[in-house]
């Protein structure tokens, strides 16, 4: 079952690549240049709903690793944070589609040469059909801000992202260069973003519980 997850997320990022092109947007308003979102499927019927899945997340449960690797490429992570006021980590039509959201669950990732940074993001709403809208408005008019404490030279909109729905959950990734860093900021996002976007695996144990 995880090799066959593990292969999906592959073929996904794969698949995702040049599906959406973005407008560069300010600091606090980037879009990513690839984006590729996922709706929830019957996979992920018995965690629907939070009423079904009430536990909280915690840090760690999806960060239980210092770092995460796809591909020889490692991103150490650099720190994470527990919010409640789940509309701060949005901006623009997301803001409106967290209504109901609990938690937010956010980790930086840095790889060693600083050349690329990247977050992890999960949204606990309250059911699957709050995801699918989440995971829609991040599409259309909105966004996750980037983590506090992302390098100022992070350029998000010329990076790649996915949003999944996994039953109530939402999670997201994005990678993306870091103008000024050593080396320049040319360099291929693939295994970063597979790296970043790991994390989601863990909502698979709680479909074991």
């Amino acid at each position: 079952m995880r090799k066959w997850i593990v292969a999906a997320v592959v073929l996904a990022v794969a698949a995702g690549t040049g599906a959406f092109l973005w407008m560069r947007g300010g600091a606090e308003a980037q879009r990513p240049a690839t984006f590729r979102a996922e709706r929830t499927t019957a996979h992920y019927a018995p965690i629907a709903t939070r009423a079904v899945d009430p536990a909280p997340l915690t840090a760690a449960e999806i960060f239980p690793t210092a770092s995460v690797t796809a591909g020889g490429t490692t991103l150490a992570r650099q720190g994470t944070e527990t919010l409640t006021d789940c509309a701060s980590a949005v901006w623009g039509s997301a803001e409106q589609a967290v209504d109901g959201c609990t938690q937010v669950l956010r980790a930086r990732y840095a790889t060693r040469d600083g050349r690329v940074s990247g977050q992890f993001v999960i949204f606990n709403l309250a059911d699957s059909a709050a995801a699918d809208r989440l995971v829609a408005a991040l599409g259309d008019g909105g966004f996750v801000r980037p983590v506090p404490g992302t390098p100022e030279g992070f350029d998000g909109s010329h990076g790649w992202a996915q949003a999944r729905a996994l039953g109530h959950y939402v999670t997201v990734s994005w990678v993306g260069p870091v103008t000024g860093a050593a080396g320049g900021s040319r360099v291929d996002l693939t295994y970063p973003q597979l790296a970043v976007d790991s994390p989601s695996l863990l909502i698979q144990r709680r479909l074991l519980n």
